[in-house]
């Protein structure tokens, strides 16, 4: 089944929210000179300068606040995808936060709701510079973040609810492509000549809120996801119609895909919803759990957001002037585009496995690399140029698998039952690694200097070690086939679900 208008609409719609994800990433790292010097000039008093220490602690607090408001986003919002999926008796207690956005939120609803966040938090960045504060950078990180943080729950699951099985590797893809877009955009922009300047940082950051107000005027036209409405919501018209405006209204491929997504909601009936805490106590899911945790971790662990926060410091570090170490920056954003582009076709052809096996692989030799001419670049002036070769070839290989398979692995390692639950435990797990990243590393390039990336190389070696032991090829199959990768001959009863019988 192939690619109609309306669902390339669609896709284009949600996607912003993962350009809105990018932009956020990459946008503090073009201008750190200038926001540090405005957390020097508005925290100093006349008698008393700021120290040098305490302007970096401010400035990573406010790189690394952004990943704490993810991890409040992603799982309220799963949390709450998660609860109007129960019946009354089987609720759990949850912050208020959850129940409210439990009594609104459907997977397109979401999406439109969580835009308030984004709008908000581009206007709080915005007015910083006005206000001559920079606590409005740091509660604009955060609001951002929350924004950005429920993005990664609801577009990976809508795409992958919306795209027929053929399509659904390639459609994986997308979320990274938005995220790459992002990137990109948020370096051109950052720029000195654009809006990188003394003037204009304040602004770079405040246009943040234009993917959130495009994506409240495209996501009116676009249906609720199919799956969602039959499985979650037993709508089963409303589902056909939202199959029908997608697909073009191809009614042979519509009927087998309509009675795919039956049989599932059959055999939804059957499981438990299951909370975070069922999910983490019932050992048939724990081997998915695991992989699924342990695929987000090298994501965030092996390196990649230092380069991505922090890449101008370090191409600066390995000798390059200011000049030329923004339009190396820029190329890291270029690369993950152009990769993210080669991958798409890639993802239904030679597998999930294989891809991130072979993008773990190709960064942890230039990782190797990295640390080499780190600690030989005072021996020769042309090092510096191929560590800055080995910073955008180990970006080119995380596009390549890591970066876009853990968001796509998680909801197709799960049935409905327990996915939400299962995808909020991901995504808190994934937003903490990257908060620990963006906290840590100055200090570790600071206290480990040319060694700096030796700590990735260490995980890099035992996520390839994990990721070739454990990890199953998902491509092509439905998720009951995926499902059937991990069940157990035996049911095993859920507990705390009563006589019910759990599968994945």
């Amino acid at each position: 089944m192939g690619m109609t208008t309306k669902m390339l609409f669609a896709i284009l719609a949600a996607f912003l929210g993962m350009v809105q994800f990018g932009y956020n990433t990459g946008v503090i790292n073009a201008p750190e000179r200038k926001i540090k010097e405005f957390i020097n000039i508005t925290s100093s008093t006349p008698d008393e300068p700021t120290p040098e220490g305490h302007v970096t602690l401010i400035y990573s607090i406010m790189t690394s606040i952004f990943a704490i408001g993810g991890m409040i986003g992603a799982f309220s919002m799963a949390a709450a995808l998660q609860k109007i999926d129960m019946d009354p008796e089987q609720q759990f207690y949850t912050p208020k936060i959850v129940d409210i956005a439990a009594a609104v939120i459907e997977m397109k609803k979401g999406l439109l709701i969580n835009n308030i966040f984004g709008v908000l938090g581009g206007i709080l960045m915005a007015t910083s510079k006005s206000a001559s504060t920079y606590y409005l950078l740091i509660f604009g990180r955060f609001i951002i973040g929350i924004n950005c943080g429920a993005n990664t729950v609801f577009v990976p699951l809508y795409l992958s609810e919306i795209a027929p099985v053929t399509l659904r590797g390639g459609l994986g893809t997308v979320n990274q492509l938005g995220v790459t877009i992002g990137l990109l955009v948020s370096q051109v922009l950052g720029l000195e000549p654009v809006l990188g300047s003394d003037w204009g940082w304040s602004w770079l950051l405040g246009m943040a809120v234009v993917p959130s107000l495009l994506q409240l005027v495209a996501l009116p036209w676009c249906p609720e996801s199919p799956r969602f409405l039959l499985i979650s919501r037993r709508l089963e018209d409303q589902a056909v119609a939202s199959l029908k405006w997608l697909r073009g209204g191809e009614e042979p491929q519509i009927k087998e895909e309509l009675e795919e997504m039956k049989h599932e909601a059959e055999a939804d009936s059957k499981e438990s919803k299951m909370t975070v805490l069922q999910v983490l106590r019932n050992r048939i899911l724990w081997a998915p759990l695991a992989i699924g945790v342990m695929m987000h971790l090298s994501q965030q662990l092996t390196g990649i957001n230092a380069v991505f926060y922090y890449s101008t410091t370090i191409f600066t570090g390995a000798g390059l002037d200011k000049q030329h170490a923004t339009l190396a920056t820029m190329g890291v954003g270029i690369i993950m585009v152009t990769m993210t582009f080669i991958t798409i076709p890639l993802m239904d052809r030679l597998g999930r496995r294989a891809l991130h096996l072979g993008g773990l692989l190709g960064m942890l030799v230039f990782s190797v690399l990295l640390t080499v001419t780190f600690n030989l670049q005072d021996q020769a002036v042309w090092l510096s140029y191929i560590s800055v070769a080995a910073t955008l070839l180990f970006v080119m290989f995380f596009a390549i698998g890591p970066g876009t398979i853990p968001w796509l692995i998680m909801p197709e390692l799960f049935s409905q039952g327990p996915r939400p639950a299962a995808i909020s435990i991901g995504v808190v797990v994934n937003w903490l690694a990257n908060f620990t990243v963006a906290l840590c590393y100055p200090n570790m390039q600071k206290a480990l200097k040319g060694y700096s990336f030796l700590p990735f190389v260490v995980l890099l070696v035992i996520f390839i070690l994990l990721t070739y032991r454990y990890l199953p090829e998902t491509k092509n199959k439905t998720f009951e086939e995926i499902s059937a990768l991990f069940r157990r001959r035996k049911s095993v009863s859920v507990e705390d679900g009563g006589d019910e019988t759990c599968k994945l």
